[in-house]
């Protein structure tokens, strides 16, 4: 399967992502990938919102994930992206939504580890999930979803892989700042091969993040990676199969190797979810 992961800069209105992802899809379907990869705050960015937050929440809520199911639709492809998802108080969950190519919904992933760190509070913006992991199936693949501050979680990526991911697929909004570039390689690649796993990373591109989105193979070899150059909108595209993921993991079987006679169970992945 070919998968693009496409990179933007999402704005506080809805219509306006929309139309930012509806030109990426068109773009990866003329490349012919059967699943595209998009950011965190596709949806919209809490740092443009002219409303209050969650009042603008409750009101793009519905519109994005109708129009993800149509761009699904009207490309052909598989599409995952993060937006913010109401909850019953003014604190929405930050969710991942994975539709598949008729639009209908594969999974939503809401993200466990909200980003507590480097002086900022997400926790008091957003609700932790309650879900638990969740894996979709695309183009034969399994993938595995999961939010930018959970890169920083080993154990989630591991969970996710032992539960049959041979993708990572990770949307991000990675905050810029000193050495935070050096930290995404770092731990994209990371995931990548200590799992034996694809990893495909959208991150936003704005003046807050760092971009750098990738698409990285279970060996850890960057395949496509967004530069300090790339477009405002820019899409990077690689062909990602599972008979990759078995010849990595005959040459390196850490997942077969693992001493699971002393350590704790893995997370429990809800397929679907």
């Amino acid at each position: 399967m070919r998968i693009a992961v496409g990179q933007f800069g999402p704005t506080g209105r809805v219509e306006d992502n929309l139309e930012a992802m509806g030109r990426l899809a068109a773009r990866a379907a003329a490349e012919g990938a059967g699943l595209l990869v998009l950011p965190e705050e596709a949806m919209l960015t809490f740092r443009e919102v002219e409303d209050e937050f969650a009042h603008a929440v409750a009101g793009s809520w519905e519109p994005f994930t109708e129009g993800l199911a149509r761009l699904a639709r009207q490309h052909g492809l598989a599409i995952v992206a993060g937006g913010y998802e109401p909850s019953a108080t003014d604190r929405p969950y930050n969710t991942l939504v994975a539709v598949d190519a008729d639009g209908a919904v594969a999974g939503a992933y809401r993200k466990l580890h909200l980003y507590d760190a480097f002086e900022h509070r997400e926790s008091e913006l957003i609700t932790p999930g309650d879900r638990g992991l969740v894996t979709v199936e695309v183009g034969g693949l399994t993938v595995g979803l999961q939010t930018c501050y959970d890169l920083r979680f080993p154990e989630v990526s591991r969970a996710l892989a032992l539960a049959g991911a041979q993708v990572l697929a990770i949307p991000a909004a990675w905050f810029a700042g000193e050495h935070k570039v050096d930290h995404w390689r770092t731990l994209l690649r990371a995931r990548a091969v200590e799992n034996t796993v694809w990893v495909a990373a959208a991150d936003t591109a704005s003046a807050a993040t760092v971009g750098h989105s990738a698409i990285i193979d279970p060996l850890a070899l960057t395949l496509a990676e967004a530069d300090d150059d790339a477009a405002p909108e820019t899409l990077l595209c690689a062909d990602v199969t599972a008979e990759r993921v078995e010849e990595v993991r005959r040459t390196v079987p850490v997942l077969a190797n693992r001493r699971t006679d002393v350590l704790t169970p893995p997370v429990d992945v809800e397929p679907g979810g």
